[in-house]
Parts: structure tokens; sequence; C-alpha cells
């Protein structure tokens, strides 16, 4: 029989290339979409035929008990969250019940779902933390030892889930993982994230539609990989025949600045300075310097790696961009 899967957040970057590559290994894949007026389903317009998607929301706990019922999972993927750190300053109650407290519903619903199955069942359940929770790091690179020191409403509610994920590991013999990834990108990631604000601003110039993007700190380091790569790792973690929590990163640092660099030389730039302008509404409150990942843990006992290079990742988001507007100019 086809194993099952439930994925939420299936309309996110992570949601969607998640449900691609479940697909391709024969999955039956399911998916939680919370109801809203204005439904975005961009990233799986192309899945539509393909998965079966259930009115849901991790606030609501009595929905994922009935969406679990309603696809008998073997496998839960929890990628659902607020998670945009900039708008978890603005809105931190709502980051809070959905990014951790959600979690904890998730988890109470998987539970009872297992105890009222008539036949047993142990779901494994995939928790998708954050390299956020380490914040202002305390040593570097980042493994799973590295103590956490969040900076932010989003990786303060990261760390909850992270947490409450373990303890049911822990207190209820569940099978639990959690996933630290680092930050990863695609031309499928959302335009309120700095990497595809750049990716899209350096289309628009080329093109002629804007003469300049506007943006916060350029500064800040990040460890960013491609995210078709790391939900691969995803998976790999509930292959396994103890659960356990894997880093998922690239090893490698690069600044705000470098990715400017690569998304300007592909158009042919190679002085970005008139093009970019610095805004403090940009600004996240308490900042986070410097995030790089050490994900050796991965490697040895998934046998990951990351695929992608961090050049050839801003390349394509560039290039997508370029051709998404090139279509509508």
């Amino acid at each position: 029989m086809k194993k099952r899967a439930l994925i939420t957040g299936i309309t996110g970057m992570d949601g969607s290339y998640l449900a691609d590559f479940l697909l391709k290994k024969g999955y039956e894949v399911f998916a939680i979409e919370r109801r809203t007026s204005c439904k975005n389903n961009v990233n799986i317009k192309h899945l539509e035929n393909d998965i079966e998607i259930f009115t849901a929301d991790l606030t609501d706990q009595g929905s994922l008990i009935r969406a679990l019922f309603q696809c008998n999972p073997d496998e839960v993927y929890n990628l659902a969250a607020q998670s945009f750190v900039g708008a978890s300053f603005k809105i931190p109650e709502q980051t809070a019940n959905v990014t951790a407290i959600g979690v904890l519903k998730l988890l109470e619903a998987i539970r009872e779902y297992d105890r009222m199955h008539p036949y047993g069942k142990q779901i494994k359940f995939y928790q998708a933390s954050s390299s956020e929770m380490f914040g202002k790091v305390t040593e570097t690179p980042q493994n799973e030892d590295t103590p956490f020191y969040p900076r932010s409403p989003y990786g303060v509610a990261k760390l909850y889930g992270h947490w409450i994920t373990k303890n049911y590991r822990e207190a209820y013999d569940m099978y639990n993982v959690c996933g630290i990834l680092f930050n990863h990108e695609s031309e499928r990631r959302g335009i309120e994230f700095v990497t595809r604000k750049i990716s899209d601003g350096v289309a628009r110039i080329k093109l002629g539609i804007t003469d300049h993007i506007t943006l916060g700190n350029l500064d800040a380091e990040r460890d960013w990989g491609y995210a078709p790569d790391y939900v691969e790792a995803m998976w790999l973690m509930l292959q396994q025949d103890k659960p356990d929590d894997y880093v998922i990163a690239t090893g490698e640092k690069h600044s705000i600045r470098e990715f400017l660099d690569v998304a300007f030389n592909h158009i042919g730039i190679k002085d970005w300075s008139k093009y970019v302008k610095q805004d403090p509404r940009f600004m996240r409150p308490a900042e986070v310097d410097l995030l790089v990942g050490d994900y050796k843990k991965a490697f040895r006992v998934l046998g990951w790696k990351p695929k992608t290079s961090f050049k050839k990742l801003v390349q394509i988001m560039v290039d997508n961009d370029i051709k998404i507007l090139g279509k509508v100019k």
C-alpha cells in the first residue's frame, strides 16, 4: 500500500516542494489549508489534481483531529507557521498562537488519534524548527548541541514548538523529529522575504520597471540553501529507525551584500550601490547578525548534503523573476 502523508503549510514554499517530492516517491499526499477569504495557491496550482486538501487550522484542535481521521496518515509534516520574522514583532500573540501553541495542539491531536485508532498506530511527526532559535549565537557554526538564544517572537515561538516536540517524544514515546533548518530559499519564496525582494527587484531593474530596491540591514550573514534540497532531508529524518533532531544547512555564510553582488552581477551590473536604498523601517528591533550551520550529523546519519551552490540559488531566483515579470510587462 502507498504511504500516506499529511502536510500543514501546503501553500508555502516548503510545503509545495515537499508535496512534489513525496508524490515522486509514490505517496498519497494530503494537506491542511486554513480558510481565508483570498486563497493564495500559486505554489500548489500544479498540484490541484494530485493532492487532497482539507480545511483546518493549527489554532483549532478539533479541526486537526478531523483531518487526521479523514486521511489516516503515516507521516505528518508540520510546516505551517507565522513564518515572517519581521511581522512577528508586530503580531507576537498571533505568532505564538500559531507557531508555538499550534504545534502543541497538533501533537495532542496526533496522540489522541493514535490512541483511538482501532488497530493501534504511531504516526511519524516532523516539526519544522528554525535556525532563528539560535538567535544571538554563542558559538559558530551552530549544531544540534548549541545553546538557543532567540531574538524575535518568531524565534521564541519556534523554540517552544521545538521543545514541546522533543518533550512529547520522550514523555509519550512518539516518533517525533525536529529539523533545525537554516535559511533556504527558492523561486517560490514569498515576496516579503529579503531574498525574494532582492531577486524581484533586480529583475525589475533589468526590465526597466523600477530603478531601485529598498532594504534594511545589509550586513546580516546567513547560511542559505536551496529549498528542494532541504525537503529531502525532512523525508529522510522520518525514514530512520529512531527519531532524532538534525541541523540542515550548507556550512557556508554569506551576507546580504554578497547576495546583492551575485544577483546584480547576473544581470551585468557590477556596482549596485546606486540601485539599493536602506530604510530603517525594515530593520529588526533585535537583529540576528550571523547564522551558519554544521550539518555533519545529517551527513553521517542521513547521508544528506546540500546540492545547490549559493551562486546557483541566487541565479535561479533572478532568472525566474525575470521570466515572470517579462510575461506581464
